[in-house]
């Protein structure tokens, strides 16, 4: 994958199109764990979603950059 993505003139890093496809594939995950009722059990739900959306994207960034 590039390093850099060109959007109208302006370069940006590969990580920003990363962030907003995490973004998306989180939020759709959250509502799936919600629905099924998860967060019930979470001591912090808001640090669980934090948490979720850290692990994915990093998780998608160096299966990227590796």
């Amino acid at each position: 994958m590039p390093r850099e993505i060109p959007l109208h003139g302006v370069y940006l890093p590969s990580l920003t199109l990363l962030f907003l496809v995490v973004l998306l594939l989180a939020w759709g995950l959250d509502r799936l764990l919600a629905r099924a009722g998860l967060y019930r059990h979470a001591w912090h739900p808001t640090l669980l979603r934090v948490g979720l959306f850290t692990c994915l994207y990093a998780a998608l960034a160096l299966a990227i950059y590796r």
